[in-house]
Parts: C-alpha cells; sequence; structure tokens
C-alpha cells in the first residue's frame, strides 16, 4: 500500500472549536488518519498532520481547507508566523511505498480543486514547483496575506491554479511537495550553548563565518563575511539551552533524511564534540520519524558491530534506539514515534494473538479463518526459519565467504515473513468481503445489478490473495533451497523444515484458488488465475523435492 503524508498549516490558533471543526474533516475520511493536531497561541497557527493512501489524503485534505475557508477570515488574523492564507500551506510528503512523483501528482490533483471549486489562489512550490521562483516557499509568501491584491494584479504571480483575483477571506494557499523533515535533538554533557553552537556550525549546511589564521574574519568583494560551508547537506542546526533537562543541546532539521542520514549527523556529533571536549549523551527526537530513517540507522550500527541486518525489524530499530540514545530523555515508544506505526497502530487481528489463541479461534466453528490462513502463517515460519539459518551462518567462524549471500537471504527472508503474517489476515478478510457482498440488498434490478457486482470483485480478490500467497511461496522454497546449499550444515534440518512448510504454504495456497475460482464469473480473469496457479504450484512441487535432496544429502 501506497502511504503519504500530509501536513496542512492553519492560520488559527487559539479557538479550539475551529480547529476542531476543520480536524473534524479529516477524521471522516475513510483511509485518512489523523496523527497530530499542534495549535500555538502566539502563530495562531496549527500544524495538522495526517497520513494514509493517497486519494484519501487529498480528500480530506480538501474538505479541511474547505471548512477552513468557511471559518477563518484572513482580514482579522493577526499572528507571529508568516502567513498569506486560511490554509496557509499543505505539503505532501511520500512514506511506505510512496513516491515523489506520487506527491506531486497529490499536490496537483488537490490545487486543481481548491483553485477551481474554492475559488482561491494555489501556488505550487517545493518539488511540485512549476517555475524556478517558486521553489522556496518564503519566495512565493513574500509581504504575506498583506500584499496580495497587488501582487496578483502582476502577470508573473498569476497562481497555477484557481484565478488571479484576490480572496479576501481566504487569501492563498502554497501547495506543495517535499522530502520529510526529522526534528531532532542531539543531547550534551554540558550547560554551555556556544559550545553546541560549535558543534552545529560545523554540520550544517550554511556552515560557519570565515575567519583568517588571526582569528578575523574574511570578506567577499562586497564586503559580507564568507562562510566557509559545514559537512552536510539538507540540514539546518543551532544550539541551546533546556532548563527542562539541564543541558545544552544541538537543534536538528534534517531536510532530506535519504541524503544526509540520521546515523552519519550523529556519529559526527560525537566527533565533533569531542574535539570542543563535551560527550553527546544521546538523542531526542521531536514529532515523528520515517521507518526507513529508523532502519538505515540500525542496520548501519549493526554492520560496524559486524553483525547482519537480516534480523526481526524491531531489532533493528531497537539498534538504532540504542546506538543513537533516543530513550534518554524520554521511553522512544515505535508505535507513538514511527510515523508508519503510528499509522496503523498497534497489531490487531490474528497475527497479534498468542499461538494457542490463534489455535483457539481456528478451531471455532466459523468457517474463517481457515485454510487460506493456515497457509500463509506456514509461509511466514518457511520464510523465518531461512531468515535463522542465514543469521547463524553469518555468525559462523570458517563461513565468512558465505557472508554476503547470507545477508541477501536474511534480509529477503524477513521482508517474506512479514508479508506473509500480514496475508493471514487478508485472506480472512477477503472471506468475509465475500460474506458481506452476499448480503447487500437486492430488492430492485439497481441493487441486484450492484450487488452482482461487488459478489465478482469479492470472489475475484479472494482468489487473488490465496494465488499471491502461493507466488510467494515459491520464493520462500528458493530461499529454503539456497540455505541448504550454502548455510551452516549443522542447521540444514532447519532449511528442510522451512521447505517442507513452504510446500505446505503452496499447495494450501494453491486449493484455495481453485475452490474459489467457480465463483469467478469474467471467464478471461478465471483462465488467467488457473494457469497462474497450475504453473507456480508445478514451480513449488520441483523445488521442494530440490530442498528435500540437498538436505537429504548434507545429513
Amino acid at each position: 500500500m501506497k502511504l503519504i503524508e500530509c501536513v496542512p498549516n492553519f492560520s488559527e490558533g487559539r479557538d479550539r472549536g475551529v480547529i476542531d471543526a476543520i480536524t473534524a474533516e479529516i477524521s471522516g475520511v475513510e483511509g485518512a488518519t489523523l496523527l497530530d493536531v499542534d495549535p500555538g497561541v502566539a502563530t495562531n497557527r496549527t500544524v495538522v498532520t495526517l497520513a494514509g493512501p493517497p486519494d484519501a489524503v487529498v480528500e480530506a485534505a480538501f474538505r479541511a481547507i474547505r471548512r477552513a475557508s468557511e471559518l477563518i477570515d484572513m482580514s482579522r488574523h493577526s499572528g507571529e508566523h508568516a502567513r498569506m492564507g486560511a490554509t496557509d500551506v499543505c505539503p505532501f510528503v511520500p512514506m511506505q511505498g510512496a513516491t515523489m512523483a506520487d506527491c506531486v501528482e497529490a499536490a496537483k490533483k488537490l490545487g486543481k480543486r481548491v483553485g477551481e471549486e474554492l475559488g482561491i489562489p494555489v501556488y505550487l512550490y517545493g518539488e511540485a514547483a512549476t517555475r524556478p521562483e517558486r521553489v522556496r516557499l518564503p519566495d512565493i509568501r513574500q509581504g504575506e496575506y498583506e500584499a496580495l491584491p497587488e501582487k496578483l494584479k502582476q502577470p508573473d504571480f498569476a497562481p497555477d491554479f484557481g484565478k488571479a483575483k484576490f480572496n479576501e477571506r481566504s487569501g492563498a494557499t502554497g501547495i506543495g511537495a517535499r522530502e520529510f523533515l526529522i526534528a531532532w535533538n542531539v543531547n550534551l554533557n554540558t550547560r554551555e550553548r556556544k559550545l553546541a553552537n560549535k558543534i552545529a556550525a560545523e554540520l550544517r549546511e550554511k556552515g560557519k563565518l570565515k575567519r583568517n589564521a588571526a582569528g578575523k574574519f574574511v570578506r567577499g568583494e562586497d564586503g559580507k563575511v564568507l562562510r566557509e560551508p559545514g559537512r552536510f547537506t539538507h540540514l539546518q542546526g543551532g544550539g541551546w539551552y533546556i532548563d527542562e533537562y539541564k543541558r545544552a543541546q544541538v537543534s536538528f532539521n534534517i531536510m532530506d533524511f535519504r541524503k544526509t542520514p540520521m546515523h552519519d549527523v550523529f556519529d559526527a556529533s560525537c566527533d565533533v564534540g569531542a574535539d570542543v571536549g563535551v560527550r553527546v549523551t544521546g538523542s531526542e527526537l521531536v514529532g515523528l520519524v520515517p521507518l526507513e530513517a529508523m532502519l538505515a540507522a540500525g542496520d548501519h550500527y549493526l554492520a560496524r558491530q559486524g553483525r547482519t541486518s537480516g534480523i526481526p525489524e524491531h531489532e533493528r530499530i531497537h539498534a538504532a534506539v540504542l546506538s543513537m540514545g533516543l530513550g534518554e530523555l524520554a521511553p522512544f515508544d515505535p508505535v507513538e514515534n514511527i510515523i508508519e506505526y503510528r499509522y496503523r497502530g498497534a497489531a490487531s487481528g490474528l497475527k497479534a494473538m498468542r499461538l494457542t489463541e490463534f489455535a483457539d479461534e481456528l478451531s471455532a466453528d466459523s468457517p474463517a479463518p481457515g485454510g487460506g490462513s493456515v497457509a500463509a502463517l506456514c509461509g511466514s515460519l518457511s520464510a523465518a526459519l531461512s531468515a535463522m539459518v542465514a543469521a547463524l551462518t553469518w555468525s559462523k567462524k570458517g563461513m565468512e565467504e558465505a557472508r554476503p549471500e547470507m545477508h541477501e537471504i536474511g534480509v529477503a527472508g524477513q521482508r517474506l515473513k512479514d508479508w506473509f503474517m500480514d496475508a493471514v489476515d487478508r485472506d480472512t478478510d477477503a472471506f468475509n468481503a465475500v460474506l458481506a457482498a452476499r448480503r447487500l440488498p437486492k430488492k430492485t434490478e439497481e441493487e441486484q445489478a450492484a450487488r452482482d457486482t461487488a459478489i465478482e470483485q469479492a470472489n475475484q480478490e479472494a482468489t487473488r490473495i490465496p494465488l499471491a500467497v502461493l507466488e510467494n511461496s515459491v520464493l520462500a522454497l528458493e530461499l529454503a533451497a539456497r540455505v541448504a546449499r550454502g548455510g551452516n550444515p549443522a542447521s540444514v534440518s532447519d532449511a528442510g523444515v522451512g521447505g517442507a512448510v513452504a510446500l505446505a504454504a503452496a499447495e494450501g495456497a494453491a486449493l484455495n484458488v481453485k475452490i474459489n475460482l467457480p465463483s469467478i464469473t469474467d471467464t478471461d480473469v478465471h483462465d488467467e488465475l488457473d494457469a497462474a496457479q497450475q504453473r507456480l504450484v508445478e514451480r513449488a512441487r520441483k523445488l521442494a523435492v530440490e530442498v528435500r535432496g540437498i538436505v537429504e544429502e548434507t545429513l
């Protein structure tokens, strides 16, 4: 599933009734999840964070902007923060499975609706900008709301969407696309703010003022003091003292965590801190952090320890939390602090059950969960065994040459393991969707036609899910064959069991495809899925024989 984040800023931070009315529009859109609401009294501005699939997020953002246009009168607005509209800015940020192109597309879709349906001038900025001078939001917002009547008369300031006409009540809105901004503080064992500033000046993109050997500022031909750039791009930073913690911190904004990773900034802070006589004791996250950034940090520190990153996701995150001291000032809760986890919420459904609970649920007198969920569970167990053998081989003395392949298998096994676990619930959900479609009303011809369409779509989905389990079971068998052949011989029986349960997953999934096929009325879809099922199960059986042969020969 593609997920994007949206962070609209509304020009109201004092009237809770208005804020609640705006955010209620977001909560009313299926698929869009309201993650955070942060009002500021002095700024008279509220920063809202929501996430979800692109279409749902665009719809939620539009409804919130529409409500803000009804409730906020910019002609009466005042606050410390620069602003030009009731909805001042609305950036989209790529998350899980989404790209910047997805966010640019979302910005354009939203901008078109806001401009045409609400009559608000819209300016695209950031990665969505249509011209270079509109990439930076401050350049668009120069002069703020009060300057709009005159600026809109200038041809060069014509909006990307909407008419070049001053909207006195709503002003104008900047809608854009950007990378995730990580707000993050590095903790120091000192109260001295100036030492924190020294570290920030060495690392941040704008660097520090340039001095000569005598310690005097070096000036350019225009008389301005020159600057020495810092070690990192896409990094803002400064030092401050926090009385609550009785210590100084280096406050960072990472503007692009892929180009400037958290762990690199943390390590550099430790190095520069040592040069100025202080020690980094940990760090503090402000707001949310992307899962990708945490996994990259965990993998970085695991590699430095000579460990494989082909381990469970939560262990990779734990390595990042420990290594960067993210729990020093307050507990770090992945469900609360990692945006993808915050969106999903705590684990639920079948995969969150204990083994005994799942077995009890399976044995009850209801058709779901059933064989499809069990097949997916078998696939997960197979992938987990392959990942385990790969990890044991990685750490085995004398098998260092196998490490590259074992790392690859371990990472792939962990990914497959998690996919199969999600499929345990997806299979049951698909079955329940079929039942729900059959319960739809059928009193009129229109209702009967809608019901027939819903049943056909549900039946196709209920067939495609076990087919996907079958396809990934083949991948699990391929992993089992590889670890049986190249892994630690002492664990070859585990590889054999991995192959056996992967075959069970494949055979079980194939049976679930077959039982659903007769319910599909579209003959082209029926034949396509049936052919795929036959091809995949044949491949699975051949691989299972191969795995068994390797294991028997080794034993």
